[in-house]
């Protein structure tokens, strides 16, 4: 009975997440215009919002001393995001709300900042977090860890918001319309949260190893909503906003939610199943700069590219279940 509840509250807390990412387009593309930001910077914002449910639960997490449930979801949802958020960027993007006519070339185009301020320094933050956790002399997370990646969090932000700039426009706001933003945020955090909560306790309940349900549970629902802002975003025609959104919410996860575990000290338990998911959290960053830089159309992705990025995740599967478990 409680394993039907907790699905219950798992159904309508994704729903809340997606009504709450509908209210953020529009007020999104405000945003950027007035503030003359790039579309890669406004993805930024967002991912404030949309990595609540991984910073949340890393908290939750670490106050309750379950932080390989929080490590688990650090490095789950920073696999299995890109290659669901860049699917669901370009199917969006082929029904853009905006046009009569689907688009001529099966690509999801973006544009070059996409690379420059979102998709090189999340590599470089990659390899940062993994030169500080990885090495045995201090392998695992301890406080210092914590307040370097919490800094270098609003190092990235700061470079994201300046560069790139734009004539800034000016855009009307009516009361109504901030209310539905700050309601849509709201949702989209609690929601978050709940899928976070529902999904722990279906788990516990389940008996499953706490590291592994924050790998493969916890992580793939916690995406939701970001999943339904990429949908909202790409369809509103703010497609490089949409696809870059995975990166600035990847980017916040490795260094917000990461922040709390490292504060309480996390141990790497299993070192081959930590350096094995730390690989494909690389890997998947950097196929993705890759892809944009050096593939067949730059600053795109065809779909092959994006068939691709899926190929991985199933590689990442398997080499899960037959190799590390």
């Amino acid at each position: 009975m409680q394993l039907i509840l907790w699905f219950a509250v798992l159904i309508a807390s994704v729903w809340a997440a997606d009504w709450g990412s509908d209210q953020l387009a529009e007020p999104l593309s405000k945003l950027r215009k007035q503030k003359g930001l790039s579309e890669a910077a406004g993805a930024a914002f967002v991912a404030l919002a949309t990595a609540s449910p991984e910073i949340g639960t890393n908290t939750a997490s670490a106050i309750r001393g379950l932080s390989d449930i929080g490590l688990g979801n650090l490095l789950g949802s920073n696999i299995i995001s890109v290659p669901i958020i860049v699917t669901v960027a370009y199917l969006a993007s082929k029904t853009d709300s905006t046009q009569n006519t689907k688009p001529e070339e099966p690509t999801l185009q973006v544009k070059r900042e996409a690379l420059t301020v979102q998709a090189i320094p999340y590599v470089a933050i990659v390899v940062l977090a993994a030169i500080l956790t990885l090495p045995s002399p201090w392998r695992g997370l301890q406080p210092i860890d914590g307040w370097i990646m919490f800094a270098v969090y609003f190092i990235y932000l700061a470079q994201a918001i300046f560069r790139k700039r734009q004539t800034e426009e000016n855009v009307n706001w009516n009361q109504s319309e901030i209310l539905a933003a700050v309601a849509g945020v709201l949702a989209l955090a609690l929601g978050a949260y709940l899928i976070v909560t529902a999904t722990e306790q279906i788990v516990s309940i389940l008996g499953i190893s706490e590291l592994i349900g924050g790998l493969f549970i916890t992580s793939s629902l916690s995406i939701a909503p970001e999943a339904f802002a990429t949908w909202n975003v790409a369809r509103s025609g703010q497609v490089t906003a949409a696809t870059t959104s995975v990166i600035a919410d990847n980017t916040a996860t490795m260094t917000l939610a990461l922040f709390p575990l490292a504060l309480v000290g996390t141990a790497v338990k299993d070192v081959r199943l930590f350096a094995v998911n730390f690989l494909f959290v690389a890997l998947f960053a950097i196929v993705y700069a890759a892809v944009i830089k050096w593939g067949k159309k730059p600053n795109s992705f065809e779909l092959w590219e994006v068939l691709a990025l899926v190929a991985i995740y199933l590689v990442y599967l398997a080499v899960m279940i037959f190799v590390v478990l």
